[in-house]
């Protein structure tokens, strides 16, 4: 009998009552699931934990649900719009465009076109299977085609362009290197020459084709196959040109010297139309007069250098000229564009928590997560889930790569069945932490689409515990236990809720926040300023810079910059952002370093052991006593979920020099790392052998506590592993008991213990 598997996803991150969900849903080999809304309270399935919880919830939407497969048609392409029909050729032409491929020998492969696989017909520039240019006709019935005789060399900038004379079937291919220092000057002429120029008579006539015309794909009507478009194309392309009749290379010359006023061209793509001051837009704009723009798929990244990028600036504002470059991969995914299955109207009234629809056919059954906040504040809590993080990592690979993860894990990673099949065969797009398969870094990602790891119970096989969405779980645990009342909300929730927080008392991170907004930033520290108080319950928060275009809260943006523990880094020129046209990289390089918001900055990560806290000093001054009441002994949170101790994966340091307020207690400590975990690169500036943990005093994990303006306060715990402990000997341990006394003070309103010296009581207060 077949395997039955099901998955999906939701439209939306989060919702509030009254507003409706949609849940898409994909199935094999079963035509019915069944549907039912949970709320997840605990996501770890770790022996010495409560195991998973979750809540069914009494909906009108729970039942069974005819379903079927949906397919994914993956990979960027650029479709242009010709209501007229000016673009459905049938005779002579000419086009060229400036392209980078960065796969040249991946297979064939369209730059641009208006070709149609099924129906053989239409006409296209592009890539043979053997790396060589190539233009093809097809007359309905079979296909001719002119190829260069030099190869195409990948990461090389080239003009490329075709003259078809219909009447006699000649066609002349070329291309030439653009020779300049940034683009290899010395390697890109004789004796290593590629340039090329063919002629040959064609048999075939161009037949129109039904398809649209696109950039870096050809049409394939195939949905059964999963792909309505093939032939993709990996690289860059930069301003393109295309006429209604033959003219010579030496005419399409003029693109790259930039003389194509008096040519009438039938359209010109100009790549660096169209920018503005906060962010660059998906629109490719026709500069011809003639209106035949295009619109991206699946987000191709702009603001990447061209063909003439000079190396003087870094910023595509200030040389918009030099920035036309986008770049296009094949196994792009940021909306699946599903049919939904499943629309709940969130019933007015129901609790604000982490959700999930719960599918179920045979023995198959996916959680499909989402959020519910609250129309206005319900408690004095809130529970901030990082939902930009969790993007950031979402169906990540990058530690399951048997190299890579070995050296970040100081073991080699076993993937079990499904992360095999899913590294083997990403469908569903990749992490911030992954390349595509060119091997440029992905820097956009997306909610719309299944998510293998932002699952509860999902346990990286590689790391050997939870990874965030499950972990956090354990603090939504923990306060349910404990008979806190709490609201949640998001990262998205922030994003379009610019006094969301100002409504409580206290909020709380997860276990791992390290993607923020500015925005965000500027919003919660704004919120501490004015009395708030923040208990950051993570490890490694506050760190990489991302950016949403407004009404696309889904797909989020990252560039990694010269610095950061990173999986890649940004090509030179390439680090500011199309969203929102700020610089990327982590917010330290923009002078917002972490110690300046919660206290405590990224020091370390090792994923071998976790260890306890001790106290320190300042731990016992009458100001902070209070957060340690009912705590034995200097030692505490040597147990846990997470690789046996509270202070670990990744932590944080105290650090004046950073930033850290000055007033700041340093309360406990935890150090004796094996030499797994290293000093964060950002710290280095020459390489030498005392950056590791045995030899490295930065390598440890603080814990710490400050005072702000209006009564507001800032408890850092420096862990990712912190939430990890709290569910641990059923939630009473002494993490649990300092998480208490913290909580329990920082919820009442007014003066927090300890906030000053009383002279007549000769006490703090």
């Amino acid at each position: 009998m077949a395997t039955i598997s099901v998955t999906g996803y939701t439209d939306q991150v989060s919702v509030k009552p009254g507003e409706t969900v949609d849940i898409k849903i994909s199935a094999e080999n079963t035509d019915s699931a069944h549907v039912e809304i949970v709320r997840l309270i605990h996501g770890d399935e770790h022996p010495d934990g409560p195991g998973f919880i979750e809540e069914p919830i009494a909906t009108s939407v729970s039942g069974d649900y005819p379903v079927h497969k949906q397919f994914v048609d993956i990979g960027n392409a650029v479709v242009f719009e010709d209501p007229a029909g000016m673009l459905d050729l049938d005779g002579s032409l000419s086009m060229a465009c400036l392209v980078f491929p960065t796969t040249p020998l991946k297979g064939r492969q369209v730059i641009m076109g208006k070709f149609s696989l099924e129906e053989t017909a239409g006409y296209a520039l592009g890539i043979d299977r053997d790396g060589h240019l190539a233009f093809w006709v097809g007359d309905g019935r079979e296909t001719d085609e002119i190829i260069s005789p030099v190869p195409l060399v990948h990461h090389t900038w080239y003009l490329a362009g075709v003259s078809y004379d219909a009447s006699s079937g000649e066609a002349t291919l070329f291309h030439e290197a653009i020779v300049n220092p940034y683009n290899g000057r010395l390697g890109r002429v004789a004796p290593f020459d590629h340039t090329s120029r063919v002629q040959q008579r064609l048999k075939a006539k161009v037949a129109r084709s039904t398809g649209p015309f696109m950039w870096a794909a050809a049409t394939n009507a195939a949905p059964a196959r999963g792909r309505f478009k093939d032939f993709l194309f990996n690289g860059k392309i930069d301003r393109a040109t295309l006429f209604d009749r033959a003219v010579s290379p030496d005419e399409l010359r003029g693109l790259s010297t930039g003389d194509l006023a008096d040519s009438q061209p039938l359209a010109h793509w100009d790549t660096t139309v169209g920018y503005g001051s906060s962010g660059i837009d998906d629109v490719v704009r026709d500069v011809s007069g003639h209106g035949l723009a295009g619109v991206g798929v699946h987000r191709p990244v702009r603001a990447m250098t061209g063909y003439n990028w000079s190396g003087r600036h870094d910023d595509w504002r200030v040389a918009p000229e030099e920035y036309g470059g986008i770049a296009f991969h094949d196994d792009a995914v940021t909306d699946c564009e599903w049919e939904t299955t499943v629309s709940w109207t969130v019933p007015e009234g129901t609790r604000s928590g982490a959700y999930a629809a719960r599918v179920t056919s045979g023995d198959a059954q996916d959680h499909i997560p989402f959020f519910i906040r609250p129309t206005s504040p319900t408690a004095p809590i809130l529970v901030l889930m990082p939902t930009n993080s969790y993007l950031a990592y979402a169906n990540e690979m990058i530690v399951h790569h048997v190299p890579v993860g070995q050296a970040i894990l100081a073991h080699a990673p076993v993937l079990t069945e499904k992360e095999a099949d899913y590294y083997q065969d990403p469908k569903y797009g990749r992490s911030t932490y992954d390349h595509w398969v060119d091997g440029a870094g992905v820097c956009f990602t997306s909610w719309k689409r299944p998510i293998l790891n932002i699952r509860p119970r999902w346990r990286s096989s590689a790391i050997g515990t939870v990874w965030q969405f499950p972990r956090d779980l354990s603090l939504i645990a923990w306060l349910e236990h404990h008979g806190y009342d709490y609201d949640v909300a998001t990262d998205h929730d922030l994003a379009a809720d610019r006094g969301l927080l100002s409504g409580y008392r206290v909020v709380l991170t997860g276990s791992h926040p390290e993607y923020w907004s500015e925005q965000g930033l500027d919003d919660l520290e704004d919120y501490i300023a004015a009395g708030g108080r923040l208990m950051y319950l993570g490890g490694n928060g506050f760190y990489w810079v991302v950016s949403y275009r407004d009404g696309e809260p889904h797909l989020m943006e990252v560039r990694k910059g010269e610095a950061g523990m990173r999986a890649w880094q940004a090509e030179p020129g390439e680090y500011y952002h199309q969203t929102s046209a700020e610089r990327g990289g982590i917010w330290r390089n923009r002078a917002r370093p972490p110690q300046k918001l919660t206290g405590v900055g990224f020091t370390t990560q090792g994923f071998d052991e976790c260890h306890p806290y001790r106290r320190m000093p300042d731990s016992y001054h009458k100001s902070v006593a209070w957060i340690f009441e009912g705590v034995e002994g200097d030692v505490f949170g040597d147990f846990g979920l997470a690789l046996g101790g509270a202070a670990g994966l990744e932590t944080e340091r105290y650090d004046l020099e950073l930033g850290t307020p000055p007033h700041t207690k340093l309360l406990a400590s935890s150090t004796g790392y094996s030499d797994n975990y290293a000093g964060v690169t950002e710290d280095i500036l020459f390489n030498h052998p005392g950056l590791l943990g045995t030899q490295n005093d930065a390598v440890r994990a603080d814990m710490t506590y400050f005072t702000a303006a209006n009564d507001g306060a800032v408890f850092s715990t420096g862990s990712i592993a912190w939430i990890s402990a709290l569910p641990c000997f059923g939630y009473e341990n002494n993490v649990s008991q300092v998480m208490k006394n913290v909580l329990d003070a920082f919820i009442k309103p007014g003066t927090l213990p300890g906030a000053g010296w009383d002279q007549e009581e000769k006490s703090w207060t």
